[in-house]
């Protein structure tokens, strides 16, 4: 059964703030790529109207040319601000009307254009509380690339919109991989593994694991940067000095963290199955071996931040886009982990924002105490 898309002006929907689904902005992503295509097929599906009010901000003439061409027949009401969005079915905010020819499957600065468009305006929107958590389809990096939008994908430009330090991770039922260095030149990566950093993404990630998942005691996995871990320094010396010394200090401070992994043998192992989270160094250190065994429930979260935005782990798809063949499985995980990861925030927002007292005496708070307040003793020699 299709949500209808026209509906008469004066219905209402009484639903109560604390119990109405969350509201998830949804951005079209590349024009002339799969987005449209994935929207249309998750929410084909009622049952995901129980889950959530989606708001997909894009346009309703870009929308229609891909409907008609894939086949859909997902309905979908057309809005001009989130506050008109209602419950039960696919509202498509329109904010962007400009004119453009649709290639599918070929890049265009068009099409770039118009997934910046819709980024701005759904970030802007979040912010202000209008929705509650992004999803984001997927851009092309290059055409998306303008004045306004000079960055390296959606991580960068929600770090530079949003408080808080990001942390990319890719994510499943399986396995959590995150990332110390993100889009970077390989030929920068070495200098950007330094103690530091290397020891500021290990906390974050111990962190988001307890709060956005909700695991209150979370073992983490790190890699090595070279081949074998250096062999001994043979290879290279960052595994030695920089990245074991981060791990034996965080260890000594009682983090449950381990390593260095090398990793190649790691996930053909199955050693990711043993930890609750995965520190690679860099882009394709963990991204390579995650999307072999996870393309098609993938997801990347961009962690840290003080909202929750999620997006399938591919790119546009150009060589599928507009044959009705694209999997919406990963976009439909996406949307699943925004929300379970809103509702876990909540969660451990309101079990920790008053925490009760302590309800015991702490018996060497009280010798301490005492021993302090005792009269100094005296010598005979004095």
């Amino acid at each position: 059964m299709n949500i209808i898309s026209e509906m008469n002006e004066d219905t209402t929907y009484e639903v109560p703030s604390s119990k109405r689904a969350i509201r998830v902005a949804i951005t079209h992503g590349d024009t002339n790529g799969v987005g449209y295509e994935l929207i249309f097929k998750t929410f084909a599906e009622p049952d995901m109207f129980d889950l959530c009010t989606p708001i997909v901000y894009g346009s309703a003439k870009i929308a229609a040319y891909h409907r008609k061409a894939i086949n859909s027949e997902t309905n979908y009401r057309v809005i001009e601000q989130a506050e008109e969005a209602l419950p039960g079915q696919l509202n498509l905010l329109n904010c962007f009307d400009k004119e453009i020819l649709i290639t599918l499957g070929r890049p265009s600065t068009d099409a770039g254009e118009a997934a910046f468009v819709a980024l701005e305006a759904a970030v802007a929107d979040l912010k202000a509380g209008k929705v509650d958590v992004l999803v984001t389809a997927p851009i092309n990096k290059a055409t998306i690339q303008s004045e306004s939008f000079n960055f390296q994908g959606h991580t960068e430009y929600l770090q530079s919109k949003m408080e808080g330090e990001s942390l990319m991770i890719l994510t499943n039922e399986m396995m959590r991989v995150a990332l110390v260095t993100t889009h970077l030149a390989v030929k920068d990566i070495a200098a950007a593994i330094t103690k530091e950093a290397v020891e500021k993404k290990v906390r974050q990630l111990y962190s988001v694991l307890r709060h956005d998942y909700l695991i209150s005691a979370p073992r983490i996995a790190v890699f090595g940067l070279n081949p074998h871990n250096g062999d001994a320094g043979a290879i290279g010396t960052e595994d030695d000095e920089i990245i074991a010394t981060v791990i034996r200090e965080l260890q000594e401070g009682g983090m449950p963290v381990f390593g260095p992994y090398s990793a190649d043998g790691f996930f053909g192992a199955g050693h990711f199955t043993k930890f609750d989270g995965i520190l690679a160094m860099y882009h394709d250190q963990g991204l390579a071996p995650f999307k072999a065994l996870s393309m098609e429930d993938g997801v990347n979260y961009t962690a840290g931040l003080e909202f929750v935005r999620t997006s399938p782990d591919h790119g546009v798809a150009y060589d599928i886009a507009g044959k009705g063949i694209a999997s919406e499985s990963s976009f439909r995980q996406a949307l699943y982990a925004a929300i379970d990861i809103y509702h876990n925030r909540k969660i451990d927002h309101e079990a920790t924002q008053n925490p009760l007292p302590k309800l015991y005496k702490d018996r060497r708070e009280d010798e301490r105490r005492n021993f302090n307040s005792r009269p100094e003793k005296r010598t005979t020699d004095e």
